[in-house]
């Protein structure tokens, strides 16, 4: 397998927030458990802590990679040349595309907490997907590895 010209990668990890949001949780936990001592106060801070922070790092784990002929966003796997022009989408048209614009049959690598996103018209008339939405904080470099592989791979 090919590098592709321009290599791009992405990890959609979660916004700072959310960790202050973990140990609120565990906090939470604390304060239930407290009437049933120190012990179990402090277990319930550690574990829940604990699991709201595993549930926020997996969310976060989502990946958008150029790699070689293929556009990996998350779990799906689409060659380069089954994908047509990229549209960088501001804020508001990104909301746009997430509401009201929304095609049901549409790819979307969608995380709320990142405001800007890249539409990708799907060429493959075999694929029913009419495009790919992905949340990504940084849509122009995504756009420029989406034409540099492609270029590179004609």
């Amino acid at each position: 397998m090919q590098l592709s010209t321009a290599p791009y990668e992405e990890r959609l990890t979660a916004p700072r927030s959310w960790w202050l949001g973990s140990f609120l949780v565990g906090v939470s936990f604390a304060l239930v458990l407290l009437p049933f001592g120190t012990l179990p106060m402090l277990g319930g801070l550690a574990g829940g802590t604990a699991v709201a922070a595993v549930v926020a790092s997996s969310y976060g784990a989502v990946r958008i990679r150029v790699v070689g002929d293929s556009l990996i966003a998350g779990e799906a796997k689409v060659p380069l040349s089954a994908l047509g022009e990229a549209e960088i989408l501001d804020p508001a048209e990104a909301r746009a595309w997430r509401t009201h614009k929304a095609d049901v049959r549409a790819f979307l690598l969608l995380r709320a907490y990142i405001p800007r996103a890249v539409r990708v018209v799907v060429t493959d008339p075999e694929d029913p997907t009419p495009y790919l939405y992905l949340s990504t904080r940084e849509p122009e470099r995504l756009v420029e590895a989406l034409n540099a592989a492609k270029a590179a791979a004609a």
